[in-house]
């Protein structure tokens, strides 16, 4: 996985996990819902990077 990637997979996701909290903190459901698709995002870009590493090898 490239460094570039996985950061961004990784930002992805936690910037959708503070938001998702965030969101269902203050009873706030479409705040959750983007945070969540967002998280959903991050996972999707991590995966996709693992798939083409263990393709690499």
């Amino acid at each position: 996985m490239t460094a570039g990637e996985k950061a961004k997979a990784k930002t992805e996701q936690a910037e959708g996990k503070a938001k998702e909290a965030l969101g269902s903190a203050l009873g706030n459901d479409r705040m959750a819902a983007e945070g969540q698709a967002q998280k959903s995002v991050g996972d999707a870009r991590e995966a996709k990077e693992k798939a083409k590493d263990a393709f690499k090898h």
